[in-house]
């Protein structure tokens, strides 16, 4: 569909598009975020800074108005479209963060980690939502909520899918 984006100097390890279509966020292995425009391949914003180590995992809110970032300096952030920070997530969490996904309302947010732990996070206060969901033995390298935000589905270098039941913070089905 056109050129491919350039101008980012290190891996990239995540992108995903914006609600309406317009942008594109990537995280980066040189521990930055960029956000492009996804007709003219543009970088918009200046890159984001702020994570001492890569940037495993990026996604937008439903709105489009925040990004939720995910590092393997163990920090989840949450920035603005613009590139303000609005918060840290991850207060305590000392291993990687390698995949991110907001709820459909954009009111949690759902890590995966190398801490072999699914966790929700109350993306307005900052505060872990329940424990942790244990069940994986191994890193859980991907995670999304149902189109319903009634359950999380993550899967893990355990070669197993797990979905969770937001509410009672169970395990409904392993795959």
């Amino acid at each position: 569909m056109g050129e491919p984006f350039i101008g980012h100097i290190a891996w990239v390890l995540s992108v995903a598009f914006s609600p309406d279509g317009r942008c594109i966020v990537s995280g980066l292995a040189d521990w930055t975020v960029r956000i492009w425009d996804a007709e003219t391949g543009n970088l918009l914003r200046k890159p984001f800074l702020g994570h001492t180590d890569r940037v495993w995992s990026v996604a937008f809110s439903p709105d489009g108005r925040r990004v939720v970032l995910g590092s393997g300096d163990g920090t989840v952030r949450i920035c603005d479209a613009e590139g303000e920070p609005l918060g840290e997530l991850s207060q305590g969490h000392t291993y990687p963060i390698v995949s991110v996904a907001f709820s459909p309302k954009g009111n949690h947010v759902v890590l995966g980690s190398t801490n072999i732990t699914v966790r929700m996070w109350d993306a307005k206060t900052g505060s872990t939502v329940g424990e942790p969901f244990r069940g994986h033995t191994h890193w859980v390298w991907s995670v999304a909520f149902s189109d319903d935000g009634k359950c999380i589905v993550s899967g893990s270098y355990d070669k197993t899918i797990w979905i969770w039941d937001v509410e009672a913070a169970e395990i409904l089905t392993t795959l």
